[in-house]
């Protein structure tokens, strides 16, 4: 049963109660006004019940507000810290002269958890920017190369910024096709990784 079928239910509910209760004490009101200080009673009585119910009620909300809230951070404290991650580990990749099979599985792993948090959006940018590393990383270093990783990883950037800021809607993007693009490059990064280990072990 999803959420808001639950809480459709939750209010049918208290709402059926709701309108007993109130039908029985305006019943009791009325049956009881030849006795003195009983309508005022039964007053008082509907009057407490129906603040408990109103306060029941906006403090579930704000519960639910609050939780959700709290999921929203963490999820993106999450997605920060791994972004954070692929940069600081691309950094230290182009600041190598020449890189091992090492960085190479890091950024394996990596591209594993870019497929949990990250956006279709960044999925789709970061499947070209695989490719950019592809291309240019053949001799196990970024050297001479530098603009066109620049170039790639801007555009990854971008996508990154519009992500952590809420700008992607992800409209165009079917289950399907995000499903694609994240075998894609978990494909790519794994080649990389099995391309180069191929090549230290000939030489």
């Amino acid at each position: 049963m999803s959420k808001r079928l639950l809480n459709l239910v939750y209010l049918s509910m208290a709402s059926v109660t709701l309108i007993s209760g109130y039908a029985y004490l305006r019943y009791a009101y009325e049956v009881t006004d030849h006795f003195p200080f009983t309508q005022e009673i039964v007053l008082i009585i509907l009057g407490t019940l129906a603040t408990i119910f109103i306060t029941s009620l906006l403090l579930n909300k704000q519960t639910e507000i609050e939780i959700e809230k709290e999921q929203r951070v963490r999820y993106l404290e999450i997605k920060t810290s791994t972004y954070q991650l692929l940069l600081d580990l691309l950094e230290e990749m182009a600041l190598l002269d020449h890189f091992t099979n090492k960085e190479l599985i890091r950024l394996q792993f990596v591209t594993h958890k870019l497929a949990v948090i990250a956006s279709p959006e960044v999925i789709d940018e970061y499947q070209s920017f695989l490719g950019v590393i592809s291309s240019i990383s053949d001799d196990n270093s970024f050297s001479g190369d530098m603009s066109l990783l620049s170039e790639s990883l801007g555009s990854l950037s971008l996508q990154i910024r519009k992500d952590i800021l809420g700008s992607n809607t992800s409209m165009d993007y079917s289950d399907s096709r995000i499903s694609a693009m994240i075998k894609e490059n978990s494909k790519a990064s794994f080649f990389n990784t099995s391309k180069r280990g191929s090549e230290n072990n000939c030489s």
